[in-house]
């Protein structure tokens, strides 16, 4: 791979950062456990790693913003994770921003902002 595609795919992890808060947070209204959650955002084309899923489920449930339960029915056990009361108010604003940015961006690429 060349320096600069090294370049560019960086940047776009750095892009996809907060994007994957914002698309997990957006799933949970429905209790999931981690893989279901990783095959559901892969179907709207958005793929997770499950070094990268894990441990944000696990940070967004320490924050308030999940909440978690054991399903034990099963032939293993699996942890459920759903969107808090504090977590829909969460998603709400950081979706009204994420709406915001991608007008305001929208006016920076395209040109309408040059001064």
């Amino acid at each position: 791979m060349t320096e600069s595609a090294e370049q560019i795919n960086q940047l776009r992890l750095e892009l996809r950062r907060g994007v994957v808060v914002l698309a997990v947070l957006s799933q949970m209204d429905v209790a999931r456990y981690g893989y279901s959650l990783i095959q559901q955002l892969a179907e709207q084309g958005l793929d997770i790693e499950e070094g990268t899923l894990y441990p944000l489920l696990r940070r967004l449930e320490k924050q308030g913003l999940l909440e978690s339960e054991w399903e034990v029915g099963e032939s293993r056990p699996r942890k459920y994770y759903r969107i808090s009361a504090v977590g829909r108010e969460v998603l709400a604003t950081l979706s009204a921003d994420w709406f915001e940015t991608v007008k305001m961006m929208q006016g920076i690429l395209q040109g309408e902002n040059h001064g």
